[in-house]
Formats: C-alpha cells, structure tokens, sequence
C-alpha cells in the first residue's frame, strides 16, 4: 500500500536523476545555463546538472568542413564567373560560440559568401586564375577576423573552381593562341638576329684574307656537285681571273 502511494514520487525522482545525468564525448563541450544565466562551459565526461534549473547546449569543438555553395561574382574587369569554396573552422570558445552568435554555422556560411564575393570582385579574372594561393590567404584572415568575437578560428580556406561561360572560354582559348604566336614571332626573330651577327663576323673573318674567300667558293662547289643535279650554273669570282692574268703577263 505505501509503495503504490509513493511509486508515481519515485518514478518522478528515477526521471528526474536519468535527465541530470549527462556525457559529453571528449570532442564535446556543454556551455551550462542555470536559471537562464551562463554557468561555466563543462566536460568531457560524466556531467550532473539540476533539473530544471540548469540546462546544456552541447558544442562540436571538431573541425568543420564548410561548402560554400557556387557565387555570382564580377570581377574588376567586369568579367562574370561562377566561384564556390570550402572553408575549414572549428569552435574555440564556446561560451561565445553559443551566446555572441544565434546559429554560428550558418552564420559562418552567410559570412563565407558574402566575403567570397567582396574579396573577388576586388581583383580581375587573370589574377583569380593565377593567384589563388595569395586570395585564399585574403579571405581567411578577413574570415578569421570577422568570427574571432564568435569563439571561431578558421584555419583555411581554398577556392576549389572558377568556371566561365562559354564565350569567355573561347575569348582566353584566342588570347593564349595570340600570346604563342607572338612567343614564337619574338623566338624567330631573335634567331635571325643571332644569324646576322655569326654572318658578319664570319664575313669579316673570310675578308681578313682572299684566299678565305676562294677555299669557300670552291668548298660550295663541292657541295654542290654532291647533289644531283644535271645543270650547275655558277657565276666565276674576279679574284681567280685576275690571279690567272697576272700569271700571264709575269712569264717569270
């Protein structure tokens, strides 16, 4: 009789014991509240609370992997591209965490985008292709900075794909085949200038002495009597006519 009067009392109290006692794995922290008021941040481990008195909001301390989804972004030279991102973070303090900032990761998400496209913009479409190293670093501190009163650090940020549209794709296809073909021009022309001035000083060396100039010719003509050819027209050098008159009218 005394036990059926006092079971709905100690079923009260099993519940009310069950509901106090609280785990907090060791990546887990509980920012506790009592009686509205923040109480102290605990755990891991076994953790007792007062019912009804104080309450837990459990905080992931773990770092988060954050897809920023793709962002309509114009570029300094007025150039339309589609850029999205990860951000990795993870909570430092989570009493600011909990009371600074209503929902910190989805805050952190609108935040992420926002900066996204104000850092972009700020820079044309070369330097986005180029310089990604140095524009992640640029969001991450402006992000670090801006979440630092929300007990979040972000630890980096990457910008995983920069897309175009088809007609900017085919305006950079042409521009980097312009850019070869000057490459290629400033390369030939540069043999040729290299050219010319191995011809001149091979010229000045053949004109330093005659018989330079004739031991070339009669070399040329070997080399073409090598080829095969039925006609060899060659026009013949002043130099040997006149050595041949001179010969003759010195009979000595």
């Amino acid at each position: 009789m005394y036990l059926a009067m006092y079971l709905p009392l100690i079923v009260l109290l099993a519940v009310l014991m069950v509901s106090a006692i609280k785990v907090l794995r060791e990546y887990e922290r509980g920012v506790v509240f009592q009686l509205g008021r923040f109480w102290k941040v605990k755990g891991p481990g076994l953790i007792l609370l007062i019912p009804m008195v104080q309450q837990m909001v459990r905080v992931d301390l773990r770092t988060v992997v954050m897809d920023v989804p793709p962002q309509d972004v114009i570029s300094r030279d007025n150039v339309s591209v589609q850029v999205n991102a990860v951000v990795y973070f993870r909570v430092v303090d989570p009493q600011k965490a909990i009371i600074n900032v209503e929902h910190f990761y989805e805050a952190t998400s609108q935040l992420a985008q926002t900066t996204l496209r104000s850092v972009l913009g700020q820079h044309e479409l070369d330097e986005m292709l180029a310089e990604r190293e140095k524009l992640n670093d640029d969001i991450r501190n402006i992000l670090d900075a801006q979440t630092d009163p929300w007990g979040i650090k972000v630890a980096n940020v990457e910008i995983k794909r920069v897309d175009l549209n088809e007609t900017m794709v085919r305006a950079i296809a042409r521009q980097a085949e312009a850019e070869r073909v000057r490459r290629a021009k400033i390369i030939h022309a540069e043999g040729e200038r290299q050219a010319a001035e191995m011809l001149v000083q091979a010229a000045r060396l053949l004109g330093g002495d005659p018989r330079a100039i004739q031991l070339r010719y009669l070399q040329t003509l070997t080399e073409i009597a090598g080829e095969k050819s039925s006609t060899i027209v060659f026009p013949l050098p002043m130099e040997l006519i006149q050595s041949v008159l001179d010969a003759r009218r010195d009979p000595s």
